[in-house]
């Protein structure tokens, strides 16, 4: 293993204005209790966690809120617009959640990971309002990172619309299939990449166990964001620890090089 493999796969993250060592951005939504969700944070080794800002999504039926078990010093916020239909309701979210953070004086309140859904059922992107969304919060101030679908064309137009990450989908939102279309995230990629190597694209949605995060990373996503694959665990902590180390393995083997795939065999020695 050469050193300028291990330096490339140690190179931190860099979104924006903003700066990780980890790859991985951790969802905090959907686990059986706070404690739970605070321990498998803290395994995932993440740096950044995604809250929803709608306000019946922080505060639970007991009263107890999601921010006080949130090491707010710990993680920087991203704050997301999920559960918005329309281009003007993840905009209004999307400014509460500024409002929100920057009277923590949390770092994430000068960006937002964006969703404009287009029906509930699929919950996939809508590409018309999403670009729309994007280019008015872009000409607000915000570093907008937008989840879309891993059409090319689509994540083209949101990176020329003045995205700082596009985060095209591995597939649905909390379905657990994993990356269905490698070739179009490979496309995706290429796309948003070409003449821009360093642009952040961060593989979002779908992701259902530790083998998902490494195929992702070993297409060459930057990072990979999830919620459901660790919080509906059977075992919410151990998998939060595999999604770590599966980060980690999957861009080191990226940048190793994987051999080409063959039809019939090669003999590993000699004749």
């Amino acid at each position: 293993m050469s050193d300028s493999t291990l330096t490339t796969t140690a190179e931190p993250l860099k979104i924006g204005s903003h700066t990780f060592n980890s790859r991985l951005i951790v969802g905090t939504g959907k686990y059986a209790d706070y404690d739970v969700m605070r321990k498998a944070l803290d395994v995932s080794g993440t740096e950044c966690i995604t809250v929803a800002v709608r306000r019946e999504r922080l505060i639970d039926a007991e009263g107890k809120n999601l921010l006080d078990f949130i090491d707010t010093d710990r993680y920087t916020i991203l704050p997301n617009t999920a559960g918005c239909f329309t281009a003007e309701d993840a905009m209004r979210v999307a400014r509460l959640g500024r409002e929100i953070l920057s009277q923590m004086n949390n770092p994430g309140a000068d960006w937002v990971k964006l969703e404009v859904l287009g029906d509930k059922k699929t919950l996939l992107p809508d590409p018309v309002a999403s670009l729309d969304a994007t280019e008015k919060l872009v000409a607000e101030g915000f570093q907008v990172l937008v989840y879309t679908s891993d059409d090319p064309m689509a994540a083209s137009r949101l990176k020329q619309a003045g995205a700082t990450s596009v985060m095209p989908a591995g597939s649905p939102i909390g379905s657990g299939q994993g990356v269905l279309n490698p070739n179009a995230i490979r496309i995706c990629l290429e796309y948003l990449k070409d003449g821009d190597p360093d642009y952040p694209v961060i593989v979002d949605a779908g992701v259902g166990t530790a083998s998902d995060v490494t195929v992702a990373m070993e297409l060459g996503a930057d990072g990979v964001l999830l919620n459901t694959g660790v919080a509906h665990a059977k075992d919410q902590v151990a998998m939060a620890r595999a999604m770590r180390l599966a980060v980690e393995s999957g861009r080191l083997a990226f940048h190793a090089g994987r051999i080409p795939k063959k039809l019939y065999a090669t003999a590993s020695s000699p004749i």
